[in-house]
């Protein structure tokens, strides 16, 4: 299963990753209470908010509304009372504030690739909390000072899965134009989207969702430093053969409405195994074959469907959740943060194969392969 040597010649790769958070810190037990205080909530709403926040594995998230609960905002009233703005007014905030998000985690990606600006040849964004034209894919040639003659795509509302559908066209990008370098973006802000609620779905979206941008390089050419990066393998994708109506996310007049159904982690757990097994034909346990997981942490409860569906071992799943732990579920930017993770862990040897799952509306599945490398720079000082 181990990929390709690069001495064999260059394989489209992700140079370099970057994340970003808002400023706005927001600890989980501190978001339970104030949602349970809210006017109108029973008793039983109440016992549901308390019991699903504290399930939920997550101990922060970040958000670009601010602190929870902050006074004189447009979310909240004089007495910290949760309002509930128009999808204009949210989506006002998205235009303000995504864009800044976005640029953020790009110099990261950039300056760790150690790729000039100047050399990105091509631009594709991702995200499905907001819109705006020109949109993020245009403010990212503006606040990047990048060639003005740069392609943009830009992949919309395909939900918490797009992460890979981005990087996939980039790859195909890459590999069909070489010598291309390919900035990928995924910002959400979900936090935009809050709302009050005694319906459980809304309760569980209230309770994981949080705001964050990730961004990576891909590209063809010869990596300019030392230091790991990502081969770039397979993609798939998949339709499960239910879950149309439990996931999904659409437009109301007070937000964007997310349905999550307890479904979701049901079928996600029933599907996974013939998904991987699908990936590596002809190996017998495809999923003890890889090194490292990048598993998309819709909840608490879809990385332990994941993780039996698997039979994975705790530290399989390591990764995945410490990011829900720590950043909550930012939608199509959170597999990023993963990755970034996995490319950091030194521990993993040269050649370590790397599968990505994520989980999209419809009920989707994106699946992903890398190969973790030392680039050739390092390579050849080592020797």
């Amino acid at each position: 299963m181990h990929g390709h040597d690069y001495r064999a010649g260059m394989r489209t790769s992700i140079l370099g990753l970057g994340t970003a958070v808002p400023d706005g810190h927001l600890s989980q037990p501190v978001v339970r209470d104030f949602f349970a205080s809210q006017p109108g909530t029973d008793r039983l709403a109440r016992r549901l908010i308390g019991s699903v926040f504290d399930h939920s594995a997550i101990d922060s998230r970040y958000s670009v509304i601010g602190e929870i609960g902050a006074q004189h905002t447009l979310f909240t009233d004089d007495d910290g009372n949760l309002l509930s703005p128009t999808t204009g007014d949210r989506n006002a905030l998205y235009r303000r504030d995504a864009p800044a998000l976005s640029a953020t985690a790009a110099r990261t990606a950039l300056a760790r690739s150690h790729v000039a600006a100047a050399d990105v040849t091509h631009v594709v964004t991702a995200s499905c909390t907001g819109f705006f034209a020109p949109g993020p894919d245009f403010r990212l040639v503006q606040d990047l000072g990048l060639e003005p003659t740069v392609e943009r795509y830009h992949i919309g509302f395909m939900g918490c899965a797009a992460a890979f559908p981005a990087l996939r066209a980039a790859t195909r990008i890459a590999d069909a134009q070489p010598g291309s370098v390919v900035l990928v973006v995924c910002t959400e802000l979900c936090s935009l989207h809050i709302r009050s609620s005694s319906d459980p779905e809304q309760i569980v979206a209230s309770a994981v969702f949080g705001d964050g941008a990730g961004a990576a390089v891909v590209s063809s050419r010869a990596p300019s430093r030392e230091g790991a990066l990502f081969e770039i393998g397979d993609f798939s994708t998949a339709i499960t053969s239910e879950g149309e109506a439990d996931m999904d996310w659409t437009i109301g007049d007070r937000g964007f409405e997310m349905r999550l159904t307890a479904e979701v982690p049901r079928i996600i757990g029933r599907e996974i195994r013939g998904v991987v097994d699908t990936m590596f034909p002809g190996v017998e346990d495809a999923a003890a074959e890889v090194d490292a997981w990048a598993v998309h942490p819709g909840g608490r409860s879809v990385l332990d469907r994941v993780q039996d569906g698997l039979s994975l071992v705790d530290s399989a799943m390591a990764d995945s959740r410490a990011v829900l732990r720590d950043y909550g579920n930012m939608s199509s930017a959170t597999i990023l943060f993963i990755l970034e993770r996995i490319l950091a862990d030194d521990a993993l040897a040269d050649g370590a194969d790397v599968v990505g799952l994520c989980f999209g509306p419809g009920l989707t599945v994106e699946t992903a392969q890398f190969t973790r490398r030392a680039s050739p720079a390092a390579d050849e000082a080592a020797r």
